[in-house]
């Protein structure tokens, strides 16, 4: 609890043993560590910071690194994460994985998560293979969140090797960092938001929901440029700005930046943002002290700390 209301945090990181087994799932051993814990350090660290819930997602790539075979795998890994929210069911909630290269088994599998498991959405990281999500082909997948009224979270994934190597090799061995939080992430994932709307998934499916994280990877920032060269003549008209503020939500998660929520507030409003740590990466600590730096009014911090991921998760 911060201020006698509970803390939601929604973009927190697990591996599942036979998942993060596979190649091109590892971590370094600290981070594995606490990736690992479910039952221990993890609840003993969100108590001593006064984080209530976490919401679980796998690990990246999680279900977009397997083949078109990877439904029944996806499927053992998201039973056992209901395990372990029904053995902790005020402190857990899951975000589905889902194997997307077979979108139509992923969409069931995401329905099966929501109506028999209880999960509250799913997490995609990145493109499946070389392919973005907003092409038509993995469209059934928003369909169907749309469909059962959960939100899908754009998690950030490394950039595709041909991208890395002319943008990032140069100096991502002295800042290896800049293929990832540094720089890379943030990239990849923004790319992903705007492929998505030009696509015109939101167009057929408008009501679909998308939660982005790191306080929208730079695009509040952007959004009027972005939004007016997009109008500009010679082109598909679309309303970019009108579909990134009225289809998506914001998470602070891994950046704690005074500044970036202001502008987020004044571009999308406090009702379309959300607490997040991005546990193991960052520390419990660091997300709240930053929160109890902030001068705003206990309205907006309610809707901030808790009351905005209960109503777009579902949460009792």
């Amino acid at each position: 609890m911060y201020k006698n209301m509970p803390v939601i945090a929604l973009e927190e990181h697990y591996f599942d043993r036979e998942l993060a087994a596979l190649p091109g799932y590892g971590a370094p051993p600290p981070i594995a560590k606490k990736l690992y814990d479910l039952d221990g350090e993890r609840i003993e660290a969100m108590d001593r910071a006064g984080i209530d819930v976490q919401v679980l997602s796998h690990n990246a790539p999680s279900g977009q690194g397997l083949g078109a075979d990877g439904s029944e795998l996806i499927r053992r890994v998201n039973d056992r994460l209901a395990e372990l929210c029904t053995r902790h069911p005020k402190r857990f909630f899951g975000f589905a994985a889902l194997a997307t290269a077979d979108p139509d088994a992923a969409a069931r599998e995401l329905e099966r998560c929501v109506k028999e498991l209880g999960f509250k959405g799913a997490m995609l990281h990145g493109p499946t293979g070389i392919r973005f999500m907003d092409e038509p082909f993995f469209w059934p997948v928003f369909e169907r969140a749309q469909a059962l009224d959960v939100p899908i979270y754009l998690h950030p994934s490394y950039p595709m090797k041909a991208v890395a190597d002319v943008y990032y090799a140069d100096y991502a061995k002295a800042f290896p960092s800049i293929l990832n939080a540094g720089w890379g992430f943030t990239v990849e994932t923004a790319t992903a938001a705007i492929r998505l709307i030009l696509s015109g998934m939101f167009n057929k499916y408008p009501k679909t929901k998308i939660i982005v994280g790191h306080f929208g990877e730079g695009l509040p920032f952007l959004l009027w440029r972005i939004d007016q060269a997009l109008s500009r003549p010679g082109q598909e008209g679309i309303k970019f700005r009108e579909v990134f503020c009225n289809n998506f939500w914001l998470t602070c998660s891994g950046n704690f930046s005074t500044p970036a929520l202001l502008c987020c507030m004044q571009e999308l409003g406090m009702d379309r943002l959300m607490f997040s740590l991005d546990w193991p990466y960052v520390d419990n600590e660091d997300g709240m002290n930053w929160v109890k730096t902030l001068q705003i009014n206990e309205a907006d911090l309610r809707k901030f700390m808790y009351a905005n991921a209960q109503r777009i998760l579902n949460i009792p």
